[in-house]
């Protein structure tokens, strides 16, 4: 018997029809949907493989990994040296320590303070941070920047966090070689937890001539060593740079899936004047007008991308210094500078350029002060005597930069027994 089954429209639908749709329900829309939750789970499986790949490839700090150094500080009574930039994920280092129940009894603090917002070479006193009770102690204050006996006595063990830029100017690593001595003299041991250099790429600059070691340049390396802090601290221990050659009870936690061609870029700032990776790029670079007269954007939005006199002329770019949080005498403050705009470059051309010495060249000629350019600061920042001289005997920047090229070479060999990482 045929049944047939008429719609409102008088259509009729077959018992093929019905049979068709029986199959698809029996057996094709089982097969789908079976296909479909295979599909499903291979696109659950791809994305946990890519998930584990970008987790491998990502650069692990030394912060991170706690199994490695929680064991270490068992029982121990507790100093950090760190500032905003030791941050482990979303929380600092110290709370991390304190949440895990450990004995942290002091903070250190280097230049801008823990906090990191005091400006350059402004002296930071002694305090509390106000969330945890821990005493915090500076030291860069305007005294003696290395700790106090009655410092040292109340601590076992030293931990370091702290985010450096790589630069033989920038004070942070002469800090952590001052607590690196006072701990060798105390019989107090090291952990450095070890974060990327944004500048370890490559090397770069004069090796410093010791008799122009300062609170500037305190080892002789080259303006760009191209280490991070826990390859600088174990170069540091193996040459014997300390004091009466001494050596400290060092222990580093390196990072993971970093090499010194990983261009790591910074989460933050590392202090109140290098905001961004463009000024962390073009400050080795731009430090050297911080011996002349010129501005090189302190107290503008671009700090270290620019450069600028109020006497310089025949530029378009002009900006005026104000005085901001992080810089609040600036050179030339609220005076009209007529310069140049770095922060257009890409980081490829800086990267290629390396350190340039055609900016700080042609200020010299431009502004016609001879003499008056340079101050005796001038010689603390590049290390040497040679390079103002050629600077006033009309050298060009490749001319100067090929008077160090032994220098860094010289100093890629020597440092080569300390790296951790693939160059």
């Amino acid at each position: 018997m045929q049944i047939k089954i008429e719609n409102t429209k008088n259509s009729q639908i077959s018992v093929f029809d019905i049979k068709i749709k029986s199959i698809f329900v029996a057996y094709i829309f089982p097969l789908t949907n079976a296909i479909m939750k295979k599909l499903l789970l291979l696109t659950i499986l791809l994305c946990s493989t890519l998930l584990c790949q970008a987790q491998k490839e990502r650069v692990i700090l030394g912060d991170e990994q706690t199994s490695e150094y929680f064991p270490i500080l068992k029982g121990k009574r507790i100093a950090i040296f760190s500032n905003h930039t030791g941050m482990v994920g979303d929380k600092h280092l110290l709370d991390v320590l304190l949440e895990n129940k450990f004995n942290v009894v002091a903070i250190f603090s280097p230049e801008h303070g823990f906090r990191g917002d005091a400006d350059a070479g402004q002296h930071v006193a002694n305090s509390v941070d106000k969330k945890t009770g821990v005493p915090i102690l500076s030291l860069y204050d305007g005294k003696e920047k290395k700790p106090s006996e009655a410092s040292m006595r109340k601590f076992d063990i030293l931990v370091i966090d702290i985010q450096d830029v790589g630069l033989r100017f920038y004070t942070y690593y002469i800090t952590m070689c001052r607590l690196m001595d006072a701990c060798a003299e105390y019989n107090r041991k090291v952990l450095l937890l070890d974060r990327p250099n944004p500048n370890g790429h490559y090397v770069d600059g004069p090796i410093l001539d010791m008799k122009y070691k300062s609170g500037v340049g305190w080892l002789p390396i080259p303006i760009v060593h191209g280490m991070t802090l826990g390859e600088l601290a174990q170069m540091v221990n193996g040459e014997r740079w300390l004091p009466a050659s001494r050596v400290c009870d060092l222990t580093v936690i390196p990072c993971k899936n970093y090499t010194h061609q990983t261009k790591y870029e910074l989460p933050i700032p590392p202090s109140p004047n290098l905001p961004n990776m463009k000024s962390v790029y073009l400050y080795p670079s731009m430090c050297f007008f911080e011996a002349t007269p010129v501005s090189l954007g302190r107290g503008t939005s671009l700090p270290f991308q620019v450069y600028g006199h109020p006497n310089m002329t025949g530029y378009s770019y002009s900006f005026t210094p104000r005085s901001i949080p992080g810089a609040k005498n600036p050179p030339q403050l609220n005076k009209l500078c007529h310069g140049i705009d770095l922060s257009h470059l890409s980081n490829e051309e800086i990267w290629k350029r390396g350190i340039d010495l055609s900016y700080l060249i042609d200020a010299y000629n431009n502004l016609n002060m001879g003499d008056q350019f340079f101050r005796p600061f001038f010689e603390l920042l590049m290390g040497t005597d040679y390079v103002r001289k050629m600077i006033e005997e009309g050298k060009s920047a490749d001319e100067i930069k090929a008077t160090w090229k032994n220098d860094v070479e010289k100093f890629k060999v020597q440092r080569k027994p300390y790296l951790l990482y693939e160059e």
